[in-house]
């Protein structure tokens, strides 16, 4: 089970809701959302409803202005999803195209750096995920953008805004 309290203010001030699952859109409870604190469990959040825009990734601890750390300037948290905790082995194979095409590798660890493991300087465009959770970041050392993808398949990440993966990191049920 996870455990999240949004607070409309910085800070924890102002109302709250406290959330132990999925919820697709925040403006029912909050008019805003500018803190927060995970007491438990691991969970993504997004800039618009319906999981929808930015994603970031939050693990257990308290986020007095997330604003400010993650410069999202106007915008707040409108969606966020719980993701499911997970023991056991992780695997993932990424490809350099999209649609499972070109140059293929099977990944079972974190990878700081599509460019400088696989020699693929345009990243990964698409993946299958077949253990695990994943976060993937636009830049190499788990910088820029990110995205969650779980067990499936991603035949074309044009569909997921357009990014280039460079690189990767497992989510570990150390986070939660």
């Amino acid at each position: 089970m996870g455990r999240v309290i949004f607070y409309e203010d910085r800070n924890f001030q102002g109302r709250s809701y406290e959330c132990s699952g999925d919820c697709s859109d925040m403006s029912t409870y909050l008019s805003r959302c500018h803190s927060f604190r995970v007491e438990s469990g691991c969970w993504m959040a997004y800039d618009h409803s319906n999981y929808m825009g930015n994603q970031y990734f939050m693990k257990r601890g308290e986020y007095p202005d997330y604003m400010g750390m993650w410069n999202w300037g106007n915008n707040w948290i409108r969606s966020c999803r719980m993701i499911p905790m997970y023991r056991g082995a992780y695997r993932m194979k990424v490809y350099e195209r999209d649609n499972f095409m070109g140059q293929m590798m099977e990944a079972t660890d974190d990878c700081d750096s599509f460019t400088d493991r696989y020699n693929w300087s345009s990243g990964c465009m698409s993946c299958h995920v077949m253990d695990g959770h994943w976060l993937m970041y636009e830049h190499p050392h788990y910088r820029g953008r990110m995205w969650y993808f779980g067990p499936g398949e991603y035949r074309n990440f044009r569909d997921y805004g357009g990014m280039r993966f460079m690189s990767m990191r497992r989510i570990m049920d150390s986070w939660y």
